[in-house]
């Protein structure tokens, strides 16, 4: 089991990275995911929406995105991208990618996450820094339950499967709070 930031991305994002990787090797040890190994990458705007065109077609910024290579000797090796600059825009209300619907769908990247999200009214309470940093909490324990095989339904059944509650759950237990 290990997580890790990935190499080569800028300096002041290994240190953003550094509470995220350690946030995925929690999830792994708490799944029992001793054969996997998870690399996290932060992304910024532009670069985060590139990867998601070429990789799910769609155009515009997102939150976050997985991708899991099963190893033959049953290891698993994921890598997670994730941008802290839609992350913020979200806490803070706004819409982080004004060119056009970032999830292919006619949203807004704030309605896209909220359905995402769950609980908005919480994070909208907190200090802006605990929102953010909640919210990068969420999408590294998302990213790695993605790569571990959990999977969600596209639109308003998404906050209420299973590997949302179970995200959930993880983010209470991450963030100090009780279940």
């Amino acid at each position: 089991m290990a997580a890790s930031r990935s190499p080569g991305s800028r300096r002041g994002l290994l240190r953003a990275a550094d509470p995220l990787a350690r946030v995925a090797a929690r999830v792994l040890r708490w799944e029992g995911a001793r054969r996997a190994r998870i690399e996290l990458a932060l992304l910024g705007p532009a670069a985060m929406r590139r990867l998601n065109r070429r990789a799910t077609g769609r155009r515009g910024l997102t939150d976050v995105i997985a991708f899991t290579l099963p190893q033959p000797d049953g290891v698993i090796l994921g890598d997670v991208y994730i941008c802290p600059a839609a992350a913020r825009a979200f806490v803070m209300g706004g819409q982080a990618d004004p060119k056009g619907p970032p999830d292919g769908r006619g949203r807004t990247l704030k309605d896209s996450l909220t359905v995402a999200g769950g609980h908005s009214s919480d994070r909208l309470t907190a200090r802006p820094p605990d929102r953010l940093r909640e919210e990068l909490v969420r999408l590294a324990v998302h990213g790695t339950l993605h790569v571990l095989g959990y999977d969600h339904p596209d639109g308003p059944g998404r906050t209420r499967s299973a590997m949302w509650r179970r995200q959930e759950r993880y983010v209470r237990r991450l963030m100090g709070r009780r279940p």
